[in-house]
């Protein structure tokens, strides 16, 4: 029986089979963690500010290190101030089954991004410690910092952090070499925590959607295929500023009329073309930017995310070149690139046994892309990755109006209870990154 064999096997006939017998979750419990937590940074729209590098941020991040210890867990803070909490395993030889995400917020933010899979990573280790399982794997739960403003925790896990980005700031005005030391980390041993393909066995990472898909479709679990790229661009558009009055029309060189052209078309070539890419200008700078003056300079930003790199690439020569046909030479045209992200594919077992898993326990599925960047998008170039997603409703996310239901955080987190079992029991340890095979989109009756 090969690899994938087992895996349909293990998923379809023996968990299903044995499914009662497994621990779950306190969905009561996980719920009142969850509202505590939105209590460092509570705002009057009902929401949270919780913004890393904050008295709150630091706060909170005190009262979870708590949370975890009496989960079971060894908590402490690494030196890049990422909060990791360690549960030995039968077998510590074998590398440790990883969980979890964030629970920093935009400013005016929501109480469920990224504490969801904070607050249900910890439950599964409770339930786990409760129902006197011990894994064969070690478990570690990660609570990264600063997710919001660059994934730096996370990043400087994968080894992507670079020592220039440390001293970049955020909506504290603190740099993240300031930030990291308030936490209370190490910036000048933040290359310590980096860790290499094959110390994890799996990275998972329950989420709220940040969409309204799952609602709209009343359906109860994403399987997520993957996080998308993102490439980003600066356009800029250069014609002759003049009087708005005495310049007719058929001698203007209008930079911002370009612009709009541009985005139209860019918006066209969007929608008729099939995928599930997005493309977005977002932001308009224009000079001089008066009412009374031909607007002589135009600067747009242009992001384009896919699953497919590829794609992502296409889309933008595409724009580029459909661009240079229509200007002509009255307007200067020119492109530089300001931000790229590499997608992060799931692994096709992970997502198997995610699917396996809420279908045996009579949930509805739907194989879908994250558009949101996640921190199991660095983790991601050490270890097999999955995500879990539940439904924002009305798609509400980065809002004070955004919520998920009390079930759907206990169905989700049920979920990653049973996929971390089935990693841990029934599959050999996954210490490689492997590519994804076919993904399959079927949803569940």
């Amino acid at each position: 029986m090969d690899f994938r064999t087992a895996i349909v096997v293990s998923c379809l006939v023996v968990w299903p089979a044995a499914a009662e017998a497994q621990p779950g979750v306190n969905g009561e419990r996980l719920n009142e963690h969850l509202e505590a937590l939105s209590r460092f940074g509570r705002n009057d729209q009902g929401g949270v500010t919780r913004v890393a590098y904050t008295e709150e941020d630091r706060q909170a991040r005190a009262w979870v290190m708590e949370l975890m210890r009496q989960a079971g867990l060894e908590a402490r803070i690494d030196a890049a101030g990422n909060l990791v909490g360690r549960r030995a395993g039968r077998d510590a030889a074998l590398p440790p089954i990883a969980m979890g995400s964030h629970i920093d917020s935009v400013p005016a933010g929501g109480k469920y991004d990224g504490c969801v899979g904070s607050m249900s990573a910890i439950e599964v280790v409770q339930a786990l410690t409760e129902a006197g399982v011990q894994t064969r794997h070690p478990i570690e739960v990660f609570i990264f910092q600063n997710e919001e403003n660059g994934q730096v925790g996370s990043k400087a896990v994968s080894g992507e952090l670079k020592e220039a980005e440390l001293e970049l700031t955020n909506a504290t005005g603190k740099t993240r070499r300031e930030g990291t030391a308030f936490l209370g980390g190490d910036p000048a041993a933040i290359a310590s925590v980096r860790r290499k393909p094959g110390d994890f066995a799996a990275y998972l990472e329950l989420h709220i959607e940040q969409g309204g898909i799952l609602d709209a479709k009343h359906l109860d679990i994403g399987v997520v295929e993957g996080i998308v790229g993102i490439g980003r661009w600066m356009v800029t558009f250069d014609g002759e500023a003049n009087h708005a009055g005495t310049t007719p029309m058929d001698q203007r060189k209008d930079a911002l009329v370009a612009a709009a052209r541009f985005i139209d078309a860019v918006n066209r070539l969007a929608v008729a073309t099939p995928g599930r890419h997005v493309i977005t200008v977002g932001q308009i700078h224009v000079e001089p930017n008066a009412p009374n003056v031909i607007p002589g300079h135009v600067e747009i930003s242009l992001e384009i995310r896919d699953l497919d790199r590829k794609k992502i690439e296409g889309l933008f020569q595409q724009a580029i070149l459909d661009a240079r046909g229509r200007l002509g030479a009255a307007i200067e045209f020119g492109v530089r690139k300001i931000y790229d992200n590499e997608p992060a594919l799931t692994d096709d077992r992970i997502r198997q046994m995610v699917d396996a898993h809420a279908r045996a326990m009579g949930l509805t599925t739907l194989a879908m892309p994250s558009g949101a960047g996640h921190d199991a998008q660095s983790i991601a170039r050490l270890a097999p990755m999955g995500m879990i997603f539940i439904p924002s409703v009305r798609g509400y996310s980065h809002s004070a109006r955004e919520y998920s239901t009390p079930e759907a955080i206990t169905k989700g987190a049920n979920v990653l209870l049973r996929t971390v079992l089935e990693l841990d029991s029934r599959l050999p340890a996954l210490s490689r990154v492997e590519g994804p095979g076919p993904i399959n989109p079927r949803r569940s009756p």
